[in-house]
């Protein structure tokens, strides 16, 4: 397991991290559509990521309406100092006026919420899940600083942001003079590059480390679908996050051609290929089964060459968009030479 740094800050996470979505009990209100390991399962997951390198454990106050919190500090219990717990605050599991989004209300409320049920005095890495339409950025970012300051919240991140909302929110807090976002967690795949036009960019050049989640868009690049069987699984009840299939097919090919030349899976060759991009941090793998998650911690040992990297980036390769397919002129250029004639 490689360890990198995360954004500008001192501190090293793995590059897979634990995602605890399917942390439920069978009665779960994910259960239903992802399924669920039971505390048993996620216990043994928590043990199989530790044993492989993996420090970092990604859930959130609403995964399973606080199950998810629950059952993982049931699993890591006193493992707990050695390893970084990173939730999330945004969404709620009631419906009153106040309890949606990032006001310091909600904030305040929802961080003690998540200390109780993680059963621990602080959290490694507290992020924004959504950005808040209704919240001011300077009252979001001065409750995020207090958390800090008073030592219940380590690190902050965001996520699920568009690249504007994350340069307004770095612009913001270097404004204000407080805490600044040093993560950003976003949607990545070979099926889902769209992060690539703006978010990337953007987390790049204010130094934002990533976490990439849906690595294999909700099993589509696990191998089970192809133009021939399109496998019943997680996308059956669940079609999420949305693709193009005529082109995730053509993708699937290339990974089932390199997959067979170096005895891998298909989902390690996606997972490697996330591992192998620029900017990218951390990609969380989570599973609803032991063998989903063996497998997918040997995406860490896959190495792969220039040749099948390009072959994989084009057959992903986005549609240009404006104002990406625009030329870029440089001073020195034709453009410019000729008005400088």
């Amino acid at each position: 397991m490689k360890y990198k740094q995360l954004g500008q800050t001192g501190l090293y996470v793995s590059e897979l991290t634990l995602g605890t979505m399917t942390f439920d009990t069978e009665g779960g209100s994910y259960a239903g559509l992802i399924g669920a390991t039971g505390q048993d399962l996620a216990t043994r997951m928590v043990d199989l990521s530790i044993e492989a390198g993996i420090n970092i454990f990604d859930t959130a106050n609403v995964y399973s309406s606080g199950v998810s919190e629950e059952m993982l500090g049931k699993a890591l219990g006193a493992r707990r100092q050695d390893v970084l717990i990173a939730t999330k605050v945004y969404n709620t599991m009631t419906t009153g006026p106040n309890d949606l989004g990032t006001s310091r209300l909600a904030i305040m409320r929802e961080v003690e919420a998540s200390l109780k049920r993680l059963g621990t005095d602080y959290i490694d890495l507290y992020q924004v899940h959504n950005f808040d339409i209704t919240t001011p950025l300077e009252e979001t970012l001065r409750a995020l600083d207090d958390l800090v300051r008073q030592g219940k919240v380590r690190y902050i991140g965001l996520s699920n942001f568009a690249g504007w909302q994350i340069a307004k929110a770095d612009g913001m807090a270097r404004l204000l003079g407080t805490e600044r976002f040093c993560s950003a967690q976003s949607y990545y795949s070979l099926v889902g590059r769209e992060l690539e036009r703006e978010i990337l960019p953007a987390a790049m050049d204010l130094g934002l480390g990533t976490f990439i989640w849906s690595p294999l868009a909700s099993g589509f690049l696990s191998g089970k679908y192809t133009r021939d069987s399109e496998a019943s699984g997680r996308r059956a009840n669940f079609d999420y996050p949305p693709i193009d299939k005529d082109q995730g097919f053509d993708i699937v090919d290339v990974l089932t051609d390199i997959a067979e030349t170096k005895a891998a899976s298909v989902a390690q060759i996606a997972l490697a290929w996330l591992l192998h991009k620029p900017g990218v941090t951390s990609v969380i793998v989570g599973a609803r089964k032991e063998a989903q998650l063996v497998d997918n911690l040997g995406a860490a040992n896959i190495a792969l060459s220039e040749e099948e990297m390009a072959r994989l980036d084009t057959v992903s390769a986005l549609k240009p968009e404006y104002p990406g397919y625009l030329p870029t002129w440089r001073r020195g250029d034709t453009l410019f030479g000729m008005l400088d004639d």
